[in-house]
This record gives structure tokens, C-alpha cells and sequence, in this order.
């Protein structure tokens, strides 16, 4: 499966380093997102071969990505999206279960707060009922080559 339109319309992330196929579901304060992982994706060949894994900072990146969708949805709304997401702050990160070549996962985003323009967020990843992560972190949306 290839990425949706509206996640290449949103983020400036593009194969192969999108982490994200379609956005699911969205509120006010959320964005859930699915991602399938390809046996294919070249990362595998490397990271245990022969028993493939999906490194965990690819998982957190899929996160990541799916908070982007989410501010960039809120950002244009308000008419004030200019820029990109810069990841500023992660914590409390924990992985619960190892995802594998095939398998599809759920990702959920949700606004904790915006202090002094940076968004502070949450995510999970899950694989049906199963947590595989979860992750705390801040974002701020600055335009590349802007001084502050």
C-alpha cells in the first residue's frame, strides 16, 4: 500500500522515508493514522538478518510523522501553516512488542498542550489490541532557515 494523498499533501516526508499510509480517523485534539510495514523496505535487510524487526526509531518516527499530519491539519486551518515539524523533545518512550515485515499497525496522536508555540503530544502505536508504544514528546513548526 502506497501513502494516501492527503498524507503527501500534508507532510513533506516522501518514500522511502514515510512511515505513514493513511490517516483513519481525526478530531479536534487527535489524528489516528495506519502504516503496513513491507517486507520489501530496505532497513530489514540489515537490522537482523534473517529475523527481521523494524527498529524502534522508525516506530517512533511513524509517530512522529502522524503528529505532523495532525498539526498540519490544525496549523492550515487556522491559516498559519508555513514550515515543517521539528522534533524538539521526546521522553517516557516505551516499546512493548516487537513489530515484524507484514504486520499493520495503528497510530494515535493526541495534544497534550502548546506552550510558548511548541506542541506537546502523546502517542501510541498498536498492533490490533496490543500496545507496541508509546511515546511523549514536543514539536515546533519553524521555517527552514529562520533564525529563531
Amino acid at each position: 500500500m502506497s501513502a494516501s494523498s492527503k498524507v503527501f499533501e500534508r507532510i513533506p516526508h516522501r518514500p522511502p522515508f514515510l512511515f505513514v499510509d493513511e490517516i483513519v480517523s481525526e478530531t479536534a485534539d487527535s489524528l489516528v493514522a495506519r502504516r503496513t510495514w513491507r517486507e520489501d523496505e530496505a532497513f530489514y535487510k540489515g537490522h537482523y538478518p534473517g529475523t527481521p524487526i523494524t527498529p524502534g526509531v522508525l516506530l517512533c518516527e511513524a509517530v512522529f510523522q502522524t503528529g505532523a499530519l495532525y498539526l498540519a491539519r490544525s496549523l492550515s486551518e487556522n491559516g498559519t501553516q508555513t514550515g515543517v515539524p521539528l522534533l524538539v523533545k521526546i521522553s517516557n518512550v516505551r516499546f512493548r512488542s516487537p513489530i515484524y515485515p507484514g504486520d499493520t499497525v495503528t497510530i494515535e496522536v493526541t495534544k497534550k498542550d502548546l506552550m510558548a508555540g511548541f506542541y506537546v503530544m502523546t502517542g501510541t502505536m498498536k498492533k490490533g489490541d496490543t500496545r507496541v508504544l508509546t511515546v511523549d514528546y514536543s514539536v515546533a513548526w519553524k521555517t527552514p532557515g529562520a533564525t529563531t
